[in-house]
Formats: structure tokens, sequence, C-alpha cells
């Protein structure tokens, strides 16, 4: 049995997960998720908001647990997972980006999305009023986020959306052998309309091509498929 510990990506927070948890329990597995800094009830202002407090928000669930754990970063996710297994890379058991951002030592997050060719969430997102957060626009969410999910599922997400600080995502990760010295896998959405699924294939190239997987689906595949993810997650785990 492996225990997993699942991070939510921009604009999320653990309601996301709700499907997924089911699915792995009932192959055998624990698997928990948590709200990062930043979400609704969240008292602390924006400005305090920080790369190094979401790793040490993960750093402190994964103190709770009895054995290394089975980490999980979505999309923005990954660079606090990462963050997280340089600091503590005995917690960890294994990470897993799902069509996450495979950070580089040196660069943000911000910085790797502006490499790429595509920019699908140009125009998809805007700035809060006090520059310091994003939101994805609702009416244009379920076509980049949810677009193999049914309306009133895609609907019920739409509306637990939150403003996403940026701070994090424009702060530049420090990554040495500790992080890599963590086992890793990607897996890639192929149907991916927010990371460009080209990109995702550019960012897996540094991961063994034995940790290399692949998921028919959009960016949301814990809502879309949560039981074929859930089979993926435990075969990588038992390794199958």
């Amino acid at each position: 049995m492996a225990s997993f510990l699942l991070i939510h990506g921009s604009c999320h927070g653990a309601w996301c997960w709700q499907a997924l948890i089911p699915e792995l329990e009932r192959l055998g597995h624990a698997a928990r998720a948590l709200d990062l800094p930043g979400r609704p009830g969240d008292p602390r202002p924006r400005d305090q908001m920080s790369l190094a407090l979401n790793a040490e928000t993960i750093q402190q669930a994964l103190a709770r647990a009895d054995t290394p754990v089975h980490l999980l970063g979505h999309s923005a996710g990954g660079f606090p997972i990462s963050a997280a297994a340089e600091a503590v890379p005995e917690r960890i058991a294994r990470l897993y980006y799902l069509c996450a951002y495979a950070p580089r030592d040196g660069l943000s997050m911000i910085a790797m999305r502006r490499e790429q060719a595509r920019q699908p969430l140009a125009g998809a997102v805007v700035k809060t009023d006090d520059g310091l957060a994003y939101s994805a626009l609702p009416d244009r969410a379920r076509a980049h986020f949810y677009q193999d999910l049914p309306d009133p599922m895609a609907q019920q997400a739409i509306a637990q959306l939150c403003p996403e600080p940026i701070a994090p995502q424009a702060t530049p990760i420090r990554l040495t052998e500790r992080y890599h010295s963590v086992p890793r896998c990607y897996i890639r959405c192929t149907e991916d309309r927010t990371i460009p699924p080209e990109y995702q294939a550019e960012m897996a190239q540094s991961f063994p091509p034995e940790d290399r997987y692949e998921m028919p689906t959009s960016h949301s595949p814990f809502l879309s498929d949560p039981r074929g993810l859930a089979a993926l997650l435990s075969r990588v785990a038992e390794g199958k």
C-alpha cells in the first residue's frame, strides 16, 4: 500500500481530488489532499504568499506521515512538490508530475511558461485588482481545464476556482542533488489545452523513458478519468 499526498494546481484546491481519493482507496492505498496557501478562508494577505510557504505547507504534511509519501503535483503544483523534495527528500518515496511543470534549477514557473511555443491561456486569465494574483475567466475555464467533463460537473468545478497568488510562480527554484535523489515520473495528458502536450513531452525528456506515461485526457484527469488515473498511479507506486 502506498500513501499519496495530492497537490493541486493554479486556481484549484484540495476539492479537485474528491473523485480520485476514493479510487485510490479502493485499490488499497491511502490518499489525502491539502490546500496550498492563498485558498479561500486563508486569513494571510496575498503579499505573504511565497514558493517557500507552499513548500513548507507540504513539508508539514509529510512530517505527519509514518513512512515516505508518494507526492503528486498537478500543473503548477509541480513547483512546490519539487521545493519540498529539495528540503526533505527522505520523506518522499516518489514524485509524480501530472501534466505539471517539471522545474529546472534557476527558473521560475512563469519563466518556464514563457518558453512554450504556444500560450493556450492567453486571454483566459486576468489579474486581480491588487495585482498580486490572477483568476481564470469562468467563460473560458471549461474549454481549457474541463473540455472532457459533462457540463454539470464542469460548472461545479468552475464555481470552485479561486484567485492564484503570483509571487510563488514568479520565484526561481533552487534544485540540487537532494531533489534529484528522489525517484520521479511524468504523466502527460495528450488532450491538454492548458499546458501544451508538446511542452509536456519536452519537460518529460529529463525523465527516464520508463518513467514517462500518457493519458488521453484534458488537463483534469482527476475529474474526467479518476479510475484510470488511480490505476496508473497504483501501477507506478507498486512498480508494475
